[in-house]
């Protein structure tokens, strides 16, 4: 699988939008869906690497996959 540097949240955002997602609401937190999976992103400057693994995990990804869409 392999490890994924801490990045900001808008360019997580942007790499879930080419992957189908779509924002949905926002506040401190970003609600992101597809129609069938719903993730959550925190509004952090930086998120960190393990949070980061655990979405893109419940967005039916692979880490790899994501590291092609950033």
């Amino acid at each position: 699988m392999g490890e994924l540097a801490g990045i900001p949240h808008l360019k997580a955002v942007r790499a879930f939008e080419r992957a189908g997602f779509a924002v949905k609401r926002q506040g401190k937190h970003i609600i992101m869906s597809n129609g069938e999976r719903t993730i959550i992103i925190p509004r952090n400057n930086s998120i960190k690497s393990f949070t980061l693994v655990g979405i893109v995990k419940s967005a039916g990804l692979t880490v790899d996959e994501f590291r092609g869409l950033l």
